[in-house]
């Protein structure tokens, strides 16, 4: 087995963010008194995700992500609300969903009958995928989950696999495996570690960064095989 540490992202890997998002979003716009809630979530999505690639890329902090986007979604509207208040509202909502995809389990089971140690190592807010993972039924799978906001770092810094690093016992880069969807974050990251990538790809979209992943997959089972002829 040329590998023994496997690192997981987890949102759009193993947990349907995507679907978690939309329930949480929904209960807190009809909270609100929202009425047009597609309109709300068709201005927010994108904007999200381009705050989420302004912080990788150092451009805001995750304080003011967390704190502002609500109340500039509000704003777009021409509303002014308590950005800080409605994210905590969200948090609650969004750390009760626990949606994953299906085979997640079973792929995590396989893994570890093959004798792989699996840890969780994520971008997000401690209390949201604390909570999520607890409600998902993936926690007791990983032997750790390491999460950005605690380790005051974050993919694709090396700095923050240089803290799980220290956190495992007996760890060695080359024995260890980077597996998400991010090309930004987690290929980014697991280059810029040393550490060798999955590129996990259902949506087999083209890569048209500068992004070299060392191995790309399309579903669990071609991860699976994948690693079987390792």
């Amino acid at each position: 087995m040329t590998y023994k540490f496997i690192l997981f992202d987890l949102d759009h890997t193993l947990l349907d963010f995507d679907t978690a998002e939309d329930v949480a979003l929904t209960q807190l716009l009809k909270e609100e008194g929202v009425v047009d809630i597609k309109a709300y979530k068709d201005y927010y999505v994108p904007m999200n995700k381009l705050l989420w690639k302004d912080l990788e890329l150092k451009k805001i902090t995750k304080k003011e992500l967390v704190n502002t986007r609500f109340s500039k979604l509000f704003s777009h509207f021409g509303i002014e609300k308590d950005g800080v208040y409605l994210a905590e509202h969200y948090q609650f909502y969004l750390a009760q969903q626990g949606q994953v995809f299906s085979g997640a389990m079973e792929l995590l089971d396989s893994l570890i009958d093959s004798g792989y140690e699996l840890y969780a190592a994520t971008n997000g807010i401690t209390t949201i995928q604390t909570g999520r993972l607890a409600q998902s039924g993936l926690a007791p799978y990983f032997n750790q989950v390491f999460i950005s906001e605690q380790l005051q770092t974050q993919k694709p810094d090396a700095l923050f696999y240089e803290k799980i690093g220290q956190q495992i016992a007996g760890f060695s880069k080359e024995k260890t495996l980077m597996i998400g969807d991010s090309l930004t974050a987690d290929i980014q990251g697991g280059n810029n570690a040393g550490i060798d990538t999955v590129w996990y790809n259902p949506q087999h979209l083209e890569n048209t960064t500068q992004l070299h992943p060392t191995y790309e997959v399309h579903s669990y089972k071609d991860l699976l095989n994948c690693l079987g002829k390792l």
